[in-house]
């Protein structure tokens, strides 16, 4: 079976194009870019698809480099199966997903597990991410080796910090010989230890124990210190402060072999939507000040943050509808990404190419995967979107099991339509 993406307007950064065109695809693989002539042969053949895509924009597939996937261990609040149909809902073909699972994905029999879930899902591709530490608790390297022979395509903590500054250099060397990403949730506990938002007005007003920026800037500062010394390239994740934004801006400026993502709710809310202890608001790094939020944007703009993730955290009811000391950490993303993202190309913050490379070749570049372009002989992992598509965020009819997202009842405009993995499509939008 062969299919067709008929009219759209294809924006593909990495091969600085945009421009109309028709794209033949046979056995998974982008075969051919059709001109109108062969466009009407083409149709004459009845085992050939047609996805009519006029008016809409053709982007590579959209790649995740944060997710949590809960799976295995906490299945009531996320499953691979129904986090990666919330993925291609939301116009990814691939995501990453972060090791804080019960058991963690610290060891290759784990890693192999979610794989094979991933294939039985058969939605979009899932690549694990193993922990740079036995069970997550900073004390000893896992087995680097294994886990990247197992199919982890890189290594972090997330959700926790490597404490010890010297078991970070090391896993940075380790990881540096195996061509593994480090990914660091950089967080100095020492001061952000009790803490349950940003610290400032806002937590001072609701009577609520803070956590100042100072708790990630002095993380950042000693992770891009680590990766001058060791010249191993390190990740910083989900950067929501001024100072994190601009140490990573100065580090780049210098050589330093650094790459940094943030989330949407970084860039589209600050700290007051946690006003009226509002527990779809509480996360961490928490989320920060206007000037902060300034910043992140900013950092996206002049390329200061490289990538866009979503840090998908599904949480149950019952860990979300509770007091906010109490209250888990984490909003899902994944399903609203794409309609905030354009909020910033309509403000002019960034353009739909700059936007696009956030979200599709930079991911994909950083984790060492395949993706990112549209070009003959490539997968055909593609993205269709409508950028005029307007909608009310609902969160009952997301596919996620997770209902805890900050963005209930907002009026967005853009959404993916169609979700293509290897040539098969995977996500179709009703009409």
């Amino acid at each position: 079976m062969r299919l067709v993406i008929e009219g759209g307007t294809v924006v593909s950064p990495a091969e600085k194009k945009e421009e109309k065109h028709n794209i033949l695809i046979e056995d998974g693989i982008i075969k051919a870019f059709l001109n109108d002539a062969e466009l009407l042969s083409i149709k004459r053949d009845r085992n050939v698809e047609i996805v009519n895509a006029a008016g809409m924009i053709v982007s590579p597939g959209l790649i995740d480099m944060h997710v949590h996937f809960r799976e295995p261990g906490e299945e009531h609040k996320e499953t691979i199966q129904t986090g990666a149909l919330a993925a291609v809902a939301g116009g990814y073909t691939s995501v990453a997903c972060m090791p804080n699972t019960h058991p963690p994905n610290d060891n290759a029999s784990v890693t192999r597990f979610i794989i094979e879930k991933a294939r039985e899902a058969a939605l979009c591709n899932v690549y694990p991410v193993a922990s740079i530490t036995r069970g997550l608790k900073g004390e000893a390297l896992t087995e680097f080796g294994e886990l990247k022979e197992a199919g982890a395509i890189a290594l972090s903590d997330d959700g926790r910090p490597v404490h010890n500054s010297n078991l970070m250099r090391r896993a940075l060397e380790y990881a540096g010989t195996l061509q593994l990403p480090v990914i660091s949730h950089s967080e100095e506990c020492s001061l952000s230890d009790g803490g349950v938002m940003h610290e400032g007005e806002v937590s001072t007003r609701l009577g609520l124990p803070g956590i100042p920026w100072a708790a990630e800037d002095v993380a950042v500062f000693r992770d891009v210190t680590l990766a001058r010394l060791t010249g191993t390239p390190v990740h910083i994740a989900h950067v929501s402060t001024k100072g994190s934004v601009e140490v990573i801006r100065r580090a780049k400026a210098e050589g330093v072999p650094v790459t940094a993502e943030t989330a949407p709710h970084y860039f589209m809310l600050t700290h007051e939507a946690v006003m009226g202890l509002n527990t779809h608001a509480k996360m961490n790094p928490p989320l920060r000040t206007e000037e902060d939020m300034q910043a992140v944007r900013a950092g996206l703009k002049d390329g200061t943050i490289d990538v866009i993730a979503t840090d998908h955290a599904p949480h149950s009811v019952l860990e979300k509808n509770i007091e906010f000391k109490k209250a888990a950490n984490g909003i899902i993303g994944l399903e609203t990404a794409v309609g905030l993202v354009l909020e910033l190309v309509r403000l002019k913050i960034l353009t739909l190419s700059q936007a696009l490379e956030k979200l599709t070749i930079n991911p994909a570049r950083i984790l060492r995967i395949e993706g990112g372009t549209i070009a003959v002989g490539k997968p055909a992992d593609l993205t269709i979107l409508d950028s005029d598509l307007a909608y009310n965020v609902e969160a009952t009819t997301f596919k996620s099991l997770g209902r805890n997202t900050p963005f209930q009842g907002w009026s967005l405009k853009g959404r993916a339509v169609t979700t293509i993995v290897k040539g098969n499509v995977k996500w179709r939008l009703a009409a």
